[in-house]
């Protein structure tokens, strides 16, 4: 992980929708588990989905039955939402205004460090209905060492002064079960949540899926990285052939490990 605050790099925060089409298709869902959990601890089945993208989150909680909104600061991400049939506004989130609508749960997916997690909760704080639930996740990423290994070299090469490498290291199973480098950002959202005074105290949810990736679907994703889309094109598509090439040493494809890590807590008040 970056050793700046991510929330303050804007310019990666609001990159994504560069390709929404192929963020959309690409990036994985969460698991179905863990949408019904959500659902279930909240008094009610009105949502707000903060950093909504192109929708990913918010079109599985609404095939949960639940109304969402969403609040998205990149326009083209929140415009290719908005074509699948998402209510979506354009905002960040320390800056969007509710007016007087409250919300039963506040949800964001592989989002909340691109927010002020202090500023972010007392936001989330001020939505929700007294019970309502925070539940802020990110799916952690952990390929089998053999690909990590491969991966991060590709970055020592292309990218030396870039975390991935390190972030790739870090992706082995044997780290993941501390934690791994979402680890850091879960333990952030957790004093954001404390330091609101808004809520009981958070709890760590986690949620274990598996995944085999073929070459043409992990080259597919790539671009889609956190800074790889601010890459020059020539960059880009060394660390893609060397991507390629590193998967092709691994039999044509990978298996994944992914664990969803989410830090939740209630609205205090009755």
């Amino acid at each position: 992980m970056p050793t700046i605050e991510p929330h303050r790099a804007r310019e990666v925060a609001e990159s994504f929708g560069v390709d929404a089409e192929r963020y959309d298709r690409t990036r994985p869902s969460y698991p179905a588990a863990m949408i019904e959990r959500i659902v279930a601890a909240s008094p009610g089945r009105d949502v707000l989905d903060v950093g909504a993208g192109t929708g990913i989150a918010a079109r599985q909680f609404a095939a949960a039955g639940c109304t969402v909104l969403g609040v998205e600061p990149d326009a083209r991400m929140a415009e290719f939402a908005r074509r699948g049939g998402l209510e979506v506004e354009v905002s960040t989130f320390e800056a969007w205004d509710p007016g007087d609508r409250r919300f039963d749960a506040v949800v964001a997916g592989q989002a909340w460090h691109w927010i002020d997690p202090d500023a972010g909760a007392a936001a989330a704080a001020r939505v929700l209905r007294p019970g309502g639930r925070l539940a802020v996740f990110w799916n952690a990423f952990q390929p089998e060492p053999a690909a990590a290994e491969a991966f991060a070299a590709v970055y020592r090469r292309v990218l030396p002064d870039s975390p991935a490498a390190a972030a790739f290291a870090a992706a082995a199973p044997a780290a993941a079960t501390a934690g791994g480098p979402y680890s850091v950002l879960c333990d952030r959202a957790a004093d954001g949540i404390r330091a609101s005074g808004a809520f009981g105290d958070p709890e760590r949810w986690r949620h274990e899926w598996d995944v085999t990736y073929t070459r043409d679907a992990w080259l597919d994703q790539v671009p889609t990285f956190g800074g790889h889309t601010q890459l020059p094109a020539a960059v880009l598509a060394e660390v893609i052939d060397g991507f390629g090439a590193a998967i092709d040493g691994l039999g044509g494809g990978f298996a994944t490990h992914y664990t969803t890590v989410v830090v939740t807590a209630a609205r205090s008040g009755g």
